[in-house]
């Protein structure tokens, strides 16, 4: 492939993939269905979890959404890859298309680029690309949850594995660039997470189960 035609590939895949990954469902089905802004609501997060707090079915409805609009993104990018390349796109384009879509969910232009926590984005788009690591994530996930209580520590210890689980299993031992891509993903959902962090610290984030003061 020529240089042009692969920055070409690289900006298309990108910028489709921050779109998907853009859409604020959280937002457009609370806004839609029960005629309130979420963003005003509980921790003012766009996510599943900020939703759930609303209406536990939109909540899971999000969920699934933004899973799905990750996975959407990674197989957009198959499909642009494939329209450039002669043979099967490479690992680091679908890479590029994970990390845009979780980067448009957290940055959502149609939202000031004010948007959620990645988490489920991150999940849906990982799935495509190394799901064996994806699996091991979730065990870390539910284990950590289970013993901890704590969704917010869960999901960043989850997210904090997976790429070593995926360098691991020797998913990207061939896709070194990959591999940075989707560690620079899981970085920046562990980075959404910073007022979790603090409250962890200081001993006042919300367990699972527990009454709200």
């Amino acid at each position: 492939m020529h240089a042009f035609e692969s920055t070409k590939l690289i900006i298309v895949v990108a910028v489709a993939a921050y779109l998907l990954g853009s859409i604020p469902f959280g937002y457009v089905l609370i806004r839609i269905f029960r005629g309130e802004d979420v963003r005003k609501s509980g921790s003012g997060n766009i996510g599943a979890t900020n939703v759930a707090r609303t209406s536990p079915v939109l909540g899971g409805l999000t969920l699934l959404l933004d899973a799905a609009k990750g996975t959407s993104a990674v197989a957009l990018s198959y499909i642009v890859a494939d329209h450039f390349d002669a043979g099967p796109p490479a690992l680091e384009q679908l890479a590029l298309g994970a990390l845009f879509a979780v980067i448009g969910h957290m940055f959502p232009v149609w939202l000031k680029f004010h948007g959620g926590k990645g988490v489920a984005t991150g999940l849906g788009a990982f799935l495509l690309i190394a799901p064996k690591a994806v699996l091991i994530a979730v065990v870390v996930f539910i284990a950590v949850v289970a013993i901890f209580r704590y969704v917010s520590l869960g999901s960043m210890v989850a997210v904090a594995v997976f790429p070593f689980a995926a360098g691991i299993i020797g998913q990207f031992d061939l896709a070194p660039a990959g591999l940075v891509m989707i560690s620079a993903a899981s970085f920046l959902i562990i980075a959404k997470h910073h007022e979790n962090i603090r409250r962890l610290l200081a001993g006042t984030e919300n367990r699972l189960g527990a009454k709200r003061p």
